[in-house]
């Protein structure tokens, strides 16, 4: 079994929803989490993981992190000696992905409130991998300047999946479909 279909073996999305949406985990598509935010379809997670190509060891940023799902999947994929910042704006959602996070048995995952007028985790950088679970309407170069060399991100922007390699020599940006997420707050 390929290290993606492990994560989603051992990290249960039944876990990261509220109790109202549990009997829909197993269903292909994206639930609400409430506040106006989404627990993203299992198809979409799965692709933008595979675009990330997320190693054992790595470092990697979660931005809007929401249930704290893809945070464990990261997790799970990075391994202990890896670590995984998740990035939430709204409180409420930061302490429910905490608390599910903490029963997974994964200490190297972090779920945080996201710093106000901040994009990502800056003071935290560099980053082998970005995953944003939110919709930009433009590359966000905050989020550029936080991957290492060699770094990939994987970010919706315009209702397009971006996958972004930084280089010596600036970025590579390859286009993976179409896909719908909530907004990405960039303020």
């Amino acid at each position: 079994m390929d290290p993606i279909s492990q994560a989603f073996t051992r990290i249960k999305r039944t876990d990261f929803l509220p109790v109202e949406a549990r009997q829909f985990a197993f269903v292909d598509a994206l639930l609400s989490i409430g506040h106006g935010q989404t627990n993203s379809q299992p198809s979409t997670v799965r692709a933008m993981l595979k675009l990330l190509d997320v190693q054992p060891g790595h470092r990697v940023l979660d931005v809007g992190a929401g249930s704290g799902w893809s945070s464990a999947l990261l997790g799970h994929l990075v391994g202990s000696h890896g670590e995984v910042i998740g990035v939430e704006r709204i409180p409420e959602l930061v302490d429910l992905a905490r608390a599910a996070n903490a029963r997974q048995g994964q200490p190297w995952v972090q779920v945080r409130q996201a710093i106000e007028g901040a994009l990502g985790a800056p003071e935290e950088a560099p980053f082998d991998r970005i995953l944003v679970s939110a919709m930009a309407h433009a590359l966000p170069e905050q989020l550029v300047e936080q991957l290492g060399e060699s770094g990939v991100m994987v970010v919706p922007v315009a209702d397009e999946m971006l996958r972004v390699r930084r280089r010596q020599k600036g970025v590579k940006v390859t286009r993976h479909g179409q896909f719908r997420f909530v907004p990405l707050r960039e303020d």
